[in-house]
């Protein structure tokens, strides 16, 4: 689904409006309640995980963004995802699944997938006349800085509106990619973001007549060309488990003393960012983009209580960042994640010379040297 842009776009936008269609609301992803046929079967499918540029940080109701964000999706970070499943003559209360993690069942990530079966159930009903035996793993190393919760919970997502499909053959793949990308924000906010791609929106923006809090619509726009193999290489400054969690920095923004000024500090870098990006304004990106990446951990640090997800490292690959781009002229930005690990983002004409740096001036910020080297993907999709 494509976002459309109001009239009443600043007029120095190069964006503007087409024709709005009724905006879906919660109750017309509901689905019906008994399968009628897939009595049993496989899906395999795989979902990429996404970088935000404009950060959303902070929650309201049940994973309803209280600022609008934007992602680039990504292609190699991905999980990849088998749905076995076998029809049950008599649903049980909770859905009955077991879960396969990189060859092994896992108890620890079960409690995080039976809550977004809790919350998705309402949605796809028929998934109590189901076991399920999910087999999951990840192309990218977990707790490295990638959002494995998008990339997971979109698969998951993605993976149920394809069963949901064999049972309604009807729907369209624009419906089926928005039911899912709303699925998966109930398992994880971001997730929502995974489902298309180069570009996400997720978050009601008054400029923006088809955005909303509910899924990821993708930016009617026409994105320049610079930017449809945008490079991320991710430095792997710190891997493990955060000392605070997204889910628990969200809820910090409930009461932050400069929280309303950052919600209407993200509205507006939001639009100044699709124009840029419309445009091909590398210096407007890179601003914007970086400046969004400081923001959010400003959020971080000036909560209560506060902490730091940055380390040493991280501040110090920032200021290197600065100097080659000063000295090079080379359109190279950071942004960061809740997290220590650096995002770095370029243009693909400009590779060779910002893998050389990475090489020769980053790779010792690295935990034993090791980063991901990623780029801008198209989304979910079916094996």
């Amino acid at each position: 689904m494509l976002i459309k842009i109001k009239r009443s776009f600043p007029p120095q936008s190069p964006i503007f409006a087409r024709k709005l269609s009724r905006m879906m609301q919660a109750e017309d992803f509901i689905a019906a309640d008994s399968p009628t046929n897939a009595d049993s079967g496989v899906i395999n499918c795989e979902a990429p995980s996404n970088i935000a540029l404009v950060k959303y940080w902070g929650k309201t109701d049940v994973q309803i963004p209280a600022n609008p964000s934007v992602s680039f999706t990504l292609r190699h970070s991905k999980t990849v995802t088998t749905l076995y499943y076998r029809f049950i003559e008599n649903p049980s209360p909770k859905v009955s699944f077991d879960l396969i993690f990189e060859g092994n069942p896992n108890e620890a990530f079960k409690p995080k997938i039976q809550k977004f079966f809790e919350l998705a159930e309402a949605y796809v009903p028929f998934v109590k006349h189901y076991h399920f035996e999910i087999h999951t793993h990840n192309t990218f190393p977990h707790s490295s800085g990638i959002a494995s919760s998008a990339s997971g919970m979109g698969a998951l997502a993605f993976g149920l509106m394809q069963l949901e499909k064999k049972l309604n053959p009807q729907l369209s793949e624009s419906f089926l990619n928005q039911k899912a990308s709303f699925l998966a924000r109930l398992g994880s906010g971001s997730a929502c973001r995974s489902i298309e791609g180069p570009l996400v929106v997720w978050g009601k923006h008054a400029y923006i007549k088809e955005s909303s809090d509910l899924f990821g619509v993708k930016p009617e726009i026409e994105i320049h060309p610079v930017f449809l193999d945008y490079q991320d290489t991710i430095l792997l400054i710190d891997i493990g488990e955060k000392t605070v969690s997204s889910s628990q920095g969200h809820q910090l923004m409930q009461g932050h003393p400069f929280a309303e000024k950052r919600f209407t500090q993200a509205n507006e870098n939001l639009l100044k960012l699709l124009i840029a990006m419309e445009t091909g304004d590398l210096d407007q990106f890179i601003k914007i983009t970086e400046s969004e990446a400081l923001t959010l951990h400003a959020m971080m640090m000036t909560s209560q209580p506060y902490f730091i997800l940055m380390k040493p490292e991280t501040l110090q690959v920032i200021e290197k960042v600065w100097a080659f781009r000063k000295q090079s002229t080379v359109p190279l930005c950071f942004t960061l994640d809740a997290g220590a690990n650096v995002h770095m983002l370029y243009p693909k004409a400009n590779k060779k010379s910002v893998m050389d740096f990475i090489q020769k001036e980053l790779l010792i910020f690295c935990r034993n040297n090791a980063f991901i080297d990623d780029e801008v993907g198209s989304g979910a999709k079916l094996l």
